[in-house]
């Protein structure tokens, strides 16, 4: 691929695979708002950790949650963090297993990590989170205040961050090239199915039209 935008800065420069990097913001942005679940990595005081997390954006801010007492969240605010976003859009198959490999799409950020305290971004924080998972915020009930305290939310700057990406078919030998051994990639769809309604559902009750919208669309 390679682009002829500069990273923001040498700490999310690729070095290994350079011709697949990503430094665009609005291609990075849009493998964000493909994405469903980044892997967020925080040094607590008892080791680094790595944990799954939803999160939402605006142009300026990546913002993730969970409770107030969880401790990567806490640990994170005033420090460096690192947060991946991954699509695997295929697996590659070498001639050898020595190029086996995956067509992918992802995004890593850095940067220091800070609590949102203000009521109003904290709210659209949650709400941003909530729509990108599921867009509800309207159509759901609306969260009470207790459960809005509940919830810690924290921002990370998309500042520093970049977006590599794989496509097509093994890069394999010139040797190999007239052998009888089979090579190519096998595509991965993820998309979303029908919505199922719950066994506890109430007759009458329609789905959403957005929850709707979402059958049949692709990542």
């Amino acid at each position: 691929m390679g682009t002829s935008v500069e990273p923001a800065s040498d700490r999310v420069r690729l070095r290994r695979g350079a011709n697949r990097a990503e430094y665009d913001r609005e291609a990075i942005l849009r493998i964000l708002d493909a994405g469903l679940v980044a892997h967020v990595g925080v040094a607590t005081p008892d080791g680094p950790i790595v944990l799954p997390m939803a999160y939402g954006r605006t142009d300026e801010w990546l913002y993730l949650h969970g409770s107030v007492a969880n401790a990567l969240l806490r640990a994170a605010v005033g420090n460096d963090v690192c947060v991946t976003v991954t699509l695997v859009d295929g697996i590659v198959v070498g001639r050898c297993p020595f190029h086996n490999s995956m067509n992918y799409r992802g995004v890593v950020i850095r940067g220091v990590a800070r609590r949102v305290e203000d009521p109003d971004e904290h709210r659209l924080a949650l709400r941003l989170i909530s729509d990108h998972v599921v867009p509800t915020w309207d159509t759901a009930r609306e969260p009470t205040p207790t459960e809005i305290r509940k919830t810690m939310v924290v921002a990370v700057p998309l500042v520093e961050m970049s977006a590599k990406v794989r496509q097509g078919d093994p890069v394999d030998e010139p040797e190999d090239l007239d052998g009888p051994h089979w090579a190519g990639h096998v595509p991965i769809r993820s998309e979303w199915c029908e919505p199922v309604p719950s066994a506890d559902l109430r007759d009458g009750i329609p789905v959403p039209g957005a929850i709707a919208a979402l059958a049949g669309r692709r990542l």
